[in-house]
């Protein structure tokens, strides 16, 4: 039986595609986190089968200074927007977060973890 700290994060957000057309387009976004499984890695799911998986440390960087690992590139955006840029096969996706909820959703994830970690 897992302890009461160790449990899923299921967050959400709302992100904003950028993209070369006038508007920015929304998109919900859960942020996912699973300590049991993979205790430091963080998921992004974009509506439909798009899932991705990246370290909680990429994340973490990214919120402070432009950072980047493999296919995925996290970097603040002014005072209080995050951008998340995705890289595949087909192109790039660039994501704007209220850099709020993704700090909020960083402390959810060490909360749920928090019987996990050794200091």
């Amino acid at each position: 039986m897992a302890a009461a700290h160790d449990r899923e994060v299921d967050d959400h957000a709302k992100g904003r595609i950028i993209s070369d057309a006038p508007l920015s387009r929304p998109v919900p976004v859960s942020l996912r986190y699973d300590p049991a499984f993979t205790p430091a890695t963080v998921r992004f799911c974009f509506p439909g089968p798009v899932e991705w998986s990246f370290p909680r440390a990429l994340l973490e960087t990214g919120l402070r200074a432009p950072t980047r690992r493999g296919d995925i590139g996290v970097w603040p955006c002014g005072r209080v927007q995050t951008v998340v840029e995705l890289h595949t096969e087909d192109g790039v996706t660039v994501v704007q977060f209220d850099t709020t909820a993704l700090l909020r959703f960083l402390r959810h994830t060490y909360a749920a973890g928090a019987s996990m970690t050794t200091h």
